[in-house]
């Protein structure tokens, strides 16, 4: 091998080992917020509130949960919990809708990322809180509320002694979807028709480009296997695609020109391994965050912005101008990007198909949460 592809294998060694250096103190900040918050905890002395949960039971670990949600309502003196499972049909907001009329005084949605959002879309703008019981893969949510993710009393405790907090939520529009796919059919492919009037809900990120394409491409039994390392390895496959030309218009501004591989725009920034995406983002601040992704130079370009990437986990940002891998940042109310070739679109991790043009805005503090 020349040693351009030695230096290249060097500079990302060199990235994994920031970013594992990164994932370990993030993980550790973590916990000691989380131990912080427990002791800090209010015992609240309200009447016993009323829980329901809405499940996705194709999750593993699902199985169990009815019977540790009932022992530790039944510890902690609260009434029998309400219980609606979800269907391909209906992954969550109708059983939720279903939930509020029953009188639950707060909807837990356990599942991954996509019951959370369709147990979110029914919750926006009501009062009561959603809780979250994370048995999914990603957890996109409740990594960036800091819950726990493999406790589901500890989860549990946060929903009864911890904070209700009003944060934002994304939608994003398919303005207009591409007629063919670029590629063939590939496995995720929704198997709904194109809505051009249709929002989708997002609570962390929504994409256009690699990492869509990505997430669209990524094998269902792997994912069950190896958890979230299964998007990596749908990732390897798109390295050498072609860097994507696209039109961005932010709020009111002039449209300009970019070219990138992923355009993103996050509510939250915090991605599974503590990887930091959107070093900026808040859930609370009212605008989205938005990154345009762009690597050049091959294997030393994605080096680079993996680098790149674990520095921004630390704290560290360098923005010189002349980098083979970047992220460049901004913010805006709403977002408006066109790419003429078509590419991939996903919303938390469920895709929506191969689009031209989408639409973006935020509704500032629409959904209610427990959190610590």
């Amino acid at each position: 091998m020349g040693w351009q592809v030695w230096l290249g294998i060097a500079a990302i060694a060199v990235a994994l080992l920031a970013l594992a250096v990164a994932t370990a103190a993030w993980t550790q900040q973590a916990r000691m917020r989380r131990r912080d918050h427990r002791r800090a905890a209010p015992q609240s002395a309200e009447a016993a509130p009323q829980l329901a949960v809405v499940v996705n039971p194709s999750k593993q670990g699902a199985a169990g949960l009815l019977v540790q949600v009932r022992a530790h309502c039944s510890a902690h003196g609260l009434p029998e919990p309400l219980w609606y499972e979800t269907t391909v049909d209906d992954p969550g907001k109708g059983p939720a809708l279903r939930a509020l009329a029953d009188g639950a005084d707060v909807v837990i949605a356990a599942g991954g990322d996509g019951t959370v959002r369709a147990v979110a879309e029914a919750m926006v703008g009501v009062d009561t809180p959603m809780g979250v019981l994370p048995v999914g893969t990603g957890n996109l949510l409740a990594r960036n509320l800091e819950l726990p993710l493999t406790s589901v009393d500890g989860a549990l405790d946060v929903i009864l002694h911890g904070r209700t907090r009003a944060i934002d939520v994304g939608w994003l529009r398919v303005a207009e979807f591409a007629d063919t796919p670029r590629n063939g059919d590939h496995p995720n492919q929704p198997d709904h028709e194109p809505d051009t009037e249709r929002e989708h809900i997002f609570l962390v990120i929504a994409g256009l480009g690699f990492d869509a394409a990505m997430v669209a491409t990524t094998d269902a039994d792997l994912k069950k296997r190896v958890g979230w390392i299964a998007y990596f390895v749908a990732g390897l496959s798109h390295l050498q695609a072609r860097r994507m030309r696209a039109h961005l218009q932010l709020d009111d501004s002039p449209p300009v020109e970019a070219r990138a591989r992923s355009i993103m725009v996050g509510n939250v920034g915090i991605l599974p391994g503590g990887v930091t995406l959107l070093p900026d983002a808040v859930l609370d601040d009212g605008v989205l965050d938005v990154a345009a992704v762009d690597v050049r130079g091959g294997v030393l370009g994605w080096a680079q912005l993996t680098f790149e990437i674990a520095m921004q986990g630390v704290g560290v940002r360098n923005d010189l101008p002349e980098k083979l891998g970047r992220i460049d940042h901004t913010k805006a109310k709403r977002a408006r990007i066109r790419v003429p070739a078509g590419e991939e679109v996903q919303v938390d991790g469920d895709p929506l198909g191969r689009a031209v043009e989408i639409d973006v805005h935020v509704q500032p503090g629409a959904l209610l949460v427990r959190a610590p």
